[in-house]
């Protein structure tokens, strides 16, 4: 839609995982120098993971653009298979023909182990690719070990290549898997990209794409691109098509970093995906735990103040003099007199001075979080005030009108 506007020959920031985009940074290009290792290797299996919309499966085509001619491949990308669909499926995906009436688990891995026999003589190899690994039950891995047991002398006849999230490598540190871990040859784990390789990656595609002399991104955009995004491919590819999108609906030949936040409240739905800055949270604690602590000696000192003033406001206790031992008549010459001394007021009750601490300290986090966590967390009750006339009586909060 956009491309002839911004004079692209195609719309160069598709989802979808075309090995002609493929950017090959650093550890891109390692990742991809790991799994041709393997299925170079002698077998066993070979580990990719990285988190979603990194670039896995994008590398995991280019690789099967590199396959030797001799090299047979089976890629699965469901595997939310039961023991028996798996082999199924890579019976299928190795074209090997069930025999009529023959669908339990033991023919297919008989054909299987027959199949791999039969191309290892021919000068054969076999590699089974597995997409999305980390939905894997752990009897299914356990089949996946089992299938890798078929070797001859120098070599395993199968494989496997896992391709998953970070969840994959936590599931083969499980004690139950540990024989599986133990035959992993090579294994890798893509990162995101730096803030330059972002960079590098936008104008990758848009040169990819035909664009020719300068880029629709300024330097701010780009800059906003990789906060948002996180360096995650697929995320800068949803960030930047709709920015060029919403630079063509108005009629603009550049992206800026306004049009890169109001796409990024289009696709992602939130600015909350953006990093905040490390100090902002260290500041927002020492608020917050200053007003506790200045709230709290407030409260204290408030106290003794009272207890103080009502001390001074007390008339002085008259001096007692001693009673004789005997008086005429066996009664004391004088009898205690009343002193008229008021009790003193009670201190600061507990209940409220707790409210106020909480109030004063979630009003200094709020502040120190600025006007986005503001605005994206309402007040959710009524401020509260307390009666200075609370002689006598504990101070009660009041709602303001």
């Amino acid at each position: 839609m956009y491309a002839q506007h911004f004079g692209l020959k195609r719309e160069p920031f598709s989802i979808a995982p075309d090995p002609r985009y493929l950017f090959m940074s650093a550890r891109h290009r390692e990742a991809l120098a790991h799994l041709l290792y393997g299925l170079r290797g002698g077998g066993g299996f070979v580990l990719l993971t990285g988190e979603i919309g990194a670039g896995k499966t994008t590398i995991a085509r280019a690789v099967l653009e590199q396959v030797p001619p001799h090299c047979n491949v089976a890629y699965i990308f469901n595997p939310k298979l039961t023991v028996l669909e798996l082999l199924q499926t890579v019976c299928a995906e190795f074209h090997i023909a069930l025999p009529e009436g023959t669908a339990g688990s033991k023919h297919c891995t008989d054909a299987l182990n027959r199949y791999l026999l039969d191309t290892h003589a021919q000068g054969q190899t076999n590699v089974l690719i597995i997409d999305e690994a980390q939905n894997l039950d752990s009897d299914v891995l356990e089949q996946l070990r089992l299938l890798t047991n078929l070797e001859t002398a120098e070599r395993k006849l199968l494989q496997i290549v896992l391709i998953g999230q970070p969840e994959l490598r936590q599931m083969l540190a499980r004690p139950e898997l540990e024989q599986l871990a133990q035959r992993v040859i090579a294994r890798y784990h893509l990162q995101a990209l730096s803030e330059a390789e972002t960079r590098q990656y936008v104008d990758h595609r848009l040169g990819v794409a035909g664009a020719h002399g300068p880029r629709p991104f300024t330097r701010g955009a780009l800059k906003r691109i990789h906060q948002l995004s996180r360096g995650v491919p697929r995320r800068i590819n949803l960030l930047c098509d709709r920015a060029l999108l919403g630079a063509y609906g108005g009629g603009r030949s550049e992206v800026d970093a306004d049009l890169v936040e109001q796409a990024a409240r289009e696709v992602f739905d939130s600015l909350a995906s953006a990093p905040r800055p490390p100090w902002l949270a260290w500041v927002a604690g020492v608020a917050a735990t200053g007003v506790v602590v200045l709230a709290s000696a407030l409260a204290w000192a408030w106290s003794q103040q009272r207890g103080l003033a009502t001390a001074l406001r007390a008339p002085a206790t008259p001096t007692r003099a001693a009673a004789p031992l005997s008086a005429p008549g066996g009664l004391p010459a004088t009898l205690p007199a009343d002193d008229g001394a008021q009790p003193p007021d009670p201190p600061l009750p507990l209940d409220v001075a707790s409210a106020v601490i909480v109030t004063l300290a979630a009003s200094a986090a709020s502040a120190a979080e600025g006007p986005a966590s503001a605005a994206s967390s309402p007040a959710t009750g009524p401020s509260l005030t307390f009666d200075a006339g609370w002689r006598g009586k504990a101070a009660r909060p009041r709602a303001e009108p």
